[in-house]
């Protein structure tokens, strides 16, 4: 998909409205909680369920289809048995699909139009705890948490239900494979239905406030691969790649079959009643949480951004080339690319660029320390091998603890309630039986709402100023000599810093002032080069010198981004004391009067 704004590389005047002077809006949460507005279950289209409906009997399903076509085309009402699976007097089904609007409330926002957010749920393409998951809903903890965060940076976050259905005991591996990718195009035809909805209403009333200009699909899990494909897929030509034919050596013929299921609009297919509105399904903006990319082939220069936050050790999603595994059933299913393949293709593209050279915060440092550095992992079948992360700028990699195959978490970011009916279901009779809150725990063993909560607050984090950046939403601040801002190092007698936003260096600094904004590993300071970091590792406290130049404070955060020790300095050397750090790597952000830089400490 061609991206339909074309940014600057350069920073610009902010057009947001901070509701504090400390605060920026899409950067920082401006709103409370008390401040957001929730509208649940909006239906925006509906469509012939594949979970629900029988297909085995073309002489029943196919006069139904026709039935259900010619109501669509004549826009009368479809009958009331199409949509109640109980009722045998049809074997077609439909479904209304729904979503969840988040937004900022009117009354408390400035801006009466917001950018939009659309959030695609995980749950491998059926429902929970069909899935063997307690999660797979726009109800999720994690979408509805993200969303509620969304609206608090002052967006319209949407949480979007899609369709599921295909059938994971199909005979053979085919039928198997192909029900998945159909489900997953379906599924893409569901968010663009929801975008064109909401694009007619925006141009009318627009009922929520939409900016839809400025449009964001956001997606967890099998959501990401939904929203990846939904940004690259663009091509019908694309649908005959080798992966996608039930007979590599035919290129006439795909597992999808248009004819049926529809173009790529979701138009003009036997099994789709979806009509055009006048309105397209253009987003402009991609962020993905855990999911991959069907396959490279499909991008291309002027393609929306990416953002991707990714555990390295995904056993099921791949991090960098692999299979896809689906928990369900843990089969592989169809070779595809991981953020460590896709998002540098994206920077060599220049789809990024708008934020390739973005000035470093703590998020943005910690990813950027882990570029260049290689870890064990276990590729497909459980093997062992090594990855090394690529300086990707929009990646953010999360290193877990290395678990056996098929037990590596994938999705450190979800939580649920494990008393829950749908977490105490029994989705394996065993011996023993198995709940799916046990099913899940095996790839996310201490999973809590706060860590679930903390690891939202890294992608969130992360992947903020770089929407802000692509979608020109404010300031978007790049790596070059200029600041951020500034904080304050030891207490000095006389000695202050200036109002806090500083723009360039050539501002009044006191002493004791650091800037802060640098771009991490560019342009390193002089005294960087002399530093001393020992014992490392350490079982113990870890000493600093920097002979070469006095340090004035050090960040140190943890491989997953969390901010651990925020200490300043104003010396030529200190000590980075033990006391309460766990065992493990960490990434230390130097500050110098003239920059800073990363390095890396293991506690042993």
């Amino acid at each position: 998909m061609k991206q339909t704004l074309r940014f600057a590389l350069v920073a610009f005047a902010a057009t947001a409205v901070a509701v504090a002077s400390a605060q920026t809006r899409y950067i920082d949460e401006v709103f409370t909680d008390g401040q957001i507005l929730t509208t649940s279950d909006v239906v925006y289209g509906t469509n012939i369920d594949f979970l629900t409906s029988d297909f085995s009997n073309p002489g029943l399903f196919g006069p139904e289809v026709q039935q259900l076509q010619i109501a669509v085309s004549t826009q009368q009402p479809i009958p009331g048995p199409f949509y109640d699976p109980s009722d045998g007097s049809t074997v077609v089904k439909v479904k209304e699909l729904k979503m969840d609007i988040y937004q900022p409330d009117p009354n408390a926002d400035t801006l009466a139009n917001r950018p939009v957010i659309l959030y695609l749920h995980t749950g491998n393409l059926l429902p929970p705890p069909i899935n063997g998951s307690p999660n797979g809903l726009k109800t999720d903890s994690c979408a509805v948490v993200t969303c509620q965060r969304l609206a608090k940076h002052g967006y319209v976050a949407i949480s979007v239900q899609y369709r599921g259905g295909w059938n994971p005991l199909a005979a053979t591996v085919q039928e198997r494979r192909g029900g998945l990718l159909n489900a997953v195009y379906r599924a893409i035809h569901d968010v663009k239905q929801c975008t064109r909805t909401l694009k007619a209403d925006a141009s009318g009333v627009n009922t929520y406030g939409l900016d839809v200009n400025k449009m964001t699909v956001w997606g967890e899990g099998t959501g990401g691969y939904i929203s990846l494909a939904y940004v690259t897929m663009d091509d019908p030509a694309e649908l005959f790649i080798e992966k996608f034919r039930p007979n590599p050596f035919d290129p006439t013929i795909s597992y999808i079959d248009t004819t049926q299921v529809g173009n790529l609009d979701g138009f003009n297919g036997g099994l789709t009643l979806y009509r055009p509105n006048g309105f397209d399904s253009d987003v402009h903006m991609c962020v993905n949480m855990g999911g991959a990319l069907a396959d490279t082939s499909w991008m291309a220069p002027g393609d929306a951004p990416m953002v991707s936050m990714h555990t390295v050790r995904d056993d099921f999603a791949p991090f960098h080339d692999g299979t896809v595994i689906v928990p369900t059933t843990n089969e592989e299913v169809v070779p595809v690319q991981g953020p460590n393949v896709f998002i540098p293709l994206a920077n060599q593209y220049g789809n990024n660029a708008s934020f390739e050279n973005l000035a470093s915060d703590s998020y943005t440092a910690a990813a950027r320390a882990l570029y260049g550095t290689t870890w064990s992992r276990f590729g497909d079948g459980g093997t062992p091998v090594n990855v090394t992360i690529a300086d990707a700028e929009g990646l953010y990699p999360f290193v877990r603890d290395l678990r056996p195959w098929k037990a590596n978490e994938a999705s450190p970011w979800q939580w649920w309630d494990e008393f829950s009916p749908l977490a105490q279901t029994i989705v394996s009779a065993g011996p023993p039986p198995v709940t799916a809150h046990a099913a899940s725990l095996l790839s996310n063993p201490d999973m809590s709402s706060g860590k679930g909560r903390t690891y939202l607050d890294t992608c969130i984090g992360y992947a903020s100023p770089r929407i802000v950046c692509a979608l020109q939403l404010g300031p978007c601040v790049q790596g070059t000599p200029d600041c951020l801002g500034v904080i304050d190092g030891p207490d000095v007698p006389g000695a202050t810093c200036d109002d806090g936003n500083a723009q360039t260096i050539n501002d009044a600094w006191s002493p004791n002032c650091v800037c802060i904004g640098q771009p991490i590993g560019i342009n390193e300071p002089t005294a960087a080069a002399a530093l001393v970091i020992a014992p490392n590792p350490s079982s113990d406290n870890v000493n600093i010198t920097s002979p070469a130049g006095k340090l004035l404070a050090y960040t140190m955060h943890a491989v997953d981004g969390r901010v651990v020790r925020d200490v300043n300095v104003n010396a030529n050397t200190t000590v980075i004391e033990r006391s309460g750090l766990e065992s493990g790597s960490y990434f230390v952000v130097l500050h110098f009067a003239d920059g800073t830089a990363t390095r890396k400490v293991v506690l042993q």
